[in-house]
């Protein structure tokens, strides 16, 4: 008689551990998607401050859009960094998935093409037209600011909160520093 509860006791906790770990790895995927939002809102935060120091450094040769670039993509770990347009505008358009995109603009630069914009590039930027949906390329001088702004688009690994978010979330930072040259 004992043999068999002993045998009913160990079936039932396995009916309540199935009943549980779905619940439980939920929470433990949810907390390692919130970890990983932290670590890559600072990380681009971080990345955007670096990318703007660049921009703005006065050197023998002074920084171009590939520079900071350059300086971003080492920033940002375990992510690609593209500038589509380096001048803006900074559209609301999605990066792809776990990609950030640069841009290297005026401050509050406008959602739109500007064919004359006020200075909008590290002083190493030759002058360019606008072309397509990308501004002119106006690079600054004499202690103007620069801004440099960073969109990452982050892809969950959790099923049921990447589908409450619409699969994705927009990070965005920016950093404001003035030009030494």
């Amino acid at each position: 008689m004992k043999a068999q509860a002993r045998r009913g006791q160990r079936s039932q906790a396995l009916i309540e551990f199935s009943l549980v770990s779905p619940i439980l790895l939920l929470l433990l995927f949810g907390i390692v998607d919130i970890g990983r939002a932290v670590f890559y809102l600072d990380t681009l935060n971080h990345a955007a401050r670096e990318g703007a120091r660049t921009a703005a450094h006065a050197s023998n040769q002074l920084p171009t859009n590939a520079d900071v670039l350059a300086t971003v993509t080492t920033q940002m770990i375990g992510a690609s960094v593209s500038s589509p347009c380096p001048q803006g505008p900074v559209t609301s358009t999605t990066p792809p998935s776990n990609t950030a995109w640069l841009y290297i603009t005026e401050p509050n630069p406008p959602s739109t093409v500007e064919p004359t914009p006020p200075p909008n590039a590290p002083g190493g930027e030759y002058p360019a037209s606008a072309s397509g949906s990308c501004s002119a390329i106006n690079p600054a001088g004499g202690n103007q600011q620069l801004e440099v702004t960073l969109r990452f688009n982050l892809v969950l690994i959790t099923p049921i909160v990447a589908q409450a978010t619409a699969n994705h979330i927009v990070f965005t930072a920016a950093a404001i520093f003035r030009t030494e040259y």
